[in-house]
């Protein structure tokens, strides 16, 4: 692949390449999820899958991650798994879970479709393939009501995103140039003030009222809400079908070409657990919640998990055509160079366990191995 073609055209995403880890363990890249004996038994006469004492799956503790969430606390991983342990790391931000999945200290994650684009053409397609989808929507730009109104009130406020060069961030930068107004990408300076606020700190950033909105993913949009804030636009209503990738599921490429039999009985996992979200939502909702608790000590009260569950769609389908279109928009903010995506997906493996549980297979628009 042509350097010049592979490398970040500005600072941008390198910045974001190069952010501080923001939740540490042993290991240096993610939080260690808790051990709760309850989800990880294993059947009685269980094999080894491939031969493998574990494999290590990397996640964000956050509701359009929640097919991770209810499959950790339902024990999909671990039943599909038989005798291989499945151990799992929490991740806060996508950079970081694409250096363990790099350093080898996860095999397969969930996460955004920007770290999985910034990651494949960093390695210049050689670090990782995506290999199912999760899940989409759940993002919204929500807003002071008493200082924004209408969309052309957003004009000359500050709105947050999570990080520079992130999924959202990225949205709202091509949503801004729709609009005819400007932006320098990197500083966030022009006729909307882009402030990048974690997560974590955005809601109270919205209390202080250092911010006026914020263009966000779930379940931050809700909690926004919570106090006080309006939902001005959600961000489906932008896509064809109302549907767009929030979460894909990627794998490193050595660990494909080696143990395809621990990533079939992952992506069963997530099948199934997709599966039982969506004809058990209620339930589901109750365990994502409770694998949040489990996870960060916190669960979400009803106010912020009720609406934020309702706005994200589980779906085995990686909408590999909306990836392609949310790549075209970082090239267009200036943040990325022209990527060269062929090859990001096989999707292989998961046709294979689709057709095997007689479901619809899915597309890879063209992007996949050959």
């Amino acid at each position: 692949m042509p350097a010049n073609r592979s490398t970040l055209l500005r600072r941008g995403l390198a910045a974001v390449a190069a952010l501080p880890l923001l939740t540490l363990a042993a290991c240096g890249y993610g939080s260690e999820a808790k051990d709760d004996s309850s989800n990880q038994k294993v059947a009685a006469g269980a094999e080894k899958i491939d031969g493998l004492d574990s494999v290590k799956i990397g996640y964000f503790g956050n509701l359009t991650h929640a097919t991770a969430l209810v499959g950790v606390q339902k024990g999909y991983f671990q039943k599909a798994l038989g005798a291989t342990k499945a151990q799992y790391q929490i991740f806060n931000a996508g950079p970081s879970e694409i250096e363990a999945l790099n350093s080898g200290s996860i095999d397969i994650g969930w996460i955004g479709p920007s770290p999985a684009i910034n990651g494949y053409t960093k390695s210049e397609g050689k670090s990782l393939r995506i290999i199912g989808g999760s899940a989409s929507g759940g993002v919204k730009l929500v807003v002071n009501p008493k200082k924004i109104k209408t969309l052309a009130d957003v004009k000359g406020k500050k709105i947050a995103t999570p990080q520079l060069g992130n999924t959202q961030d990225v949205a709202f930068l091509n949503w801004i140039a729709e609009q005819g107004w400007k932006v320098d990408a990197e500083s966030g300076k022009g006729d909307v003030s882009v402030v990048r606020t974690d997560n974590k700190v955005t809601p109270d950033a919205y209390k202080a009222g250092s911010i006026d909105g914020a263009w966000v993913p779930e379940p931050t949009a809700s909690k926004l809400v919570a106090e006080g804030a309006k939902v001005l636009l959600d961000e489906a209503s932008l896509w064809p079908d109302k549907k767009f990738v929030i979460t894909n599921i990627i794998v490193s490429q050595k660990f494909l070409t080696e143990h395809p039999k621990a990533v079939e009985a992952v992506l069963k996992a997530s099948v199934d657990t997709n599966k039982y979200i969506n004809a058990n939502p209620d339930e589901a909702k109750a365990a994502a919640n409770a694998q949040l608790k489990v996870d960060s000590g916190k669960e979400l009260p009803a106010d912020v998990l009720d609406p934020a569950w309702k706005s994200i769609q589980f779906t085995n389908d990686p909408l590999a055509s909306t990836l392609n279109t949310e790549a075209e928009h970082a090239v267009k903010a200036g943040l990325l160079e022209d990527p060269l995506l062929k090859g990001i997906y096989d999707l292989t493996i998961l046709n294979k366990v689709l057709e095997a549980e007689g479901e619809s297979t899915v597309d890879d628009a063209g992007l996949g191995v050959q």
